[in-house]
């Protein structure tokens, strides 16, 4: 079977915590242990998380001292999010549903 590079990059969003963390850190760049903290999630699964987030370069990391700040990709990630926020305003107005 052939890589689907977009089935990666999917797949690697298709899970709350890893969008709790992408919402988190569109804010602002964060220690594993600040989103541990706000995120109230054991660290292993955070790591994991972020593991796989890293992978297709949707966050970033930059070691400051011993700790690891974790940010969004700012060339392609926060304008993909600035227009799925475009999307949402003009198109799902009724907010959030599973209607078909």
């Amino acid at each position: 079977m052939k890589c689907n590079a977009y089935h990666v990059f999917f797949r690697s969003l298709a899970n709350s915590l890893k969008i709790e963390i992408i919402t988190y850190l569109k804010n602002k760049p964060a220690s594993v242990t600040e989103l541990t903290k706000k995120l109230n999630v054991e660290q292993s699964k955070l790591s994991h998380a972020l593991s796989s987030l890293k992978h297709c370069h949707i966050v970033e990391v930059k070691k400051q001292g011993k700790s690891r700040i974790y940010s969004l990709n700012k060339k392609t990630i926060l304008p993909i999010l600035e227009i799925l926020d475009k999307h949402i305003k003009t198109f799902c107005k009724g907010g959030c549903s599973s209607k078909k």
